[in-house]
């Protein structure tokens, strides 16, 4: 599945991923199935990060996808730019009061805007359940797209962060 919108300065974005336990794991093979290379061919995305003019793609527009993000935070850490974040136990309990949100709740939950949409430059992600199992992971977020409204220089933008 994958959907996109449009938000005030940046696009916004759903697509899903295998699931594995580990959700780094899960994160890296979601960026590695990503069908399109944006111009970038032949590079993993750790790579991609080290490069200033791929930081500028993404400053400036970049894919409305998991491979926006260099990295996979803590649930319980604040947003930080080009970082996914999984939701906590409480926000999943937000929307799926049973704590094992399936591909429908989350799509309805999108749709009311529980959970919400992150601001620019960050995603979220959750386990999604199939008959009481995980089944595959939930991403979405918000392309950063600074044209025009840049308040962080390009060559400042590092994964160690901003």
């Amino acid at each position: 599945m994958s959907g996109k919108g449009l938000a005030t300065g940046g696009s916004e974005w759903t697509s899903t991923g295998p699931y594995q336990r580990d959700l780094e794991s899960a994160f890296r093979q979601a960026q590695e199935l990503a069908k399109d290379d944006h111009g970038f061919p032949g590079r993993d995305v750790v790579d991609l990060w080290e490069d200033d003019d791929w930081r500028e793609y993404i400053l400036t527009g970049g894919t409305s996808s998991v491979l926006d993000f260099y990295d996979l935070i803590d649930a319980g850490s604040g947003d930080d730019f080009a970082m996914m974040r999984p939701l906590t136990e409480d926000e999943v309990r937000d929307w799926a009061p049973e704590g094992r949100p399936t591909r429908e709740q989350w799509v309805a939950a999108l749709r009311t805007w529980v959970p919400s949409f992150p601001g620019r430059g960050s995603g979220r992600c959750t386990i999604l359940y199939r008959e009481g199992e995980p089944a595959e992971i939930g991403y979405w977020g918000c392309a950063a797209d600074w044209r025009g409204n840049r308040s962080t220089p390009v060559g400042t933008l590092s994964p160690s962060g901003v």
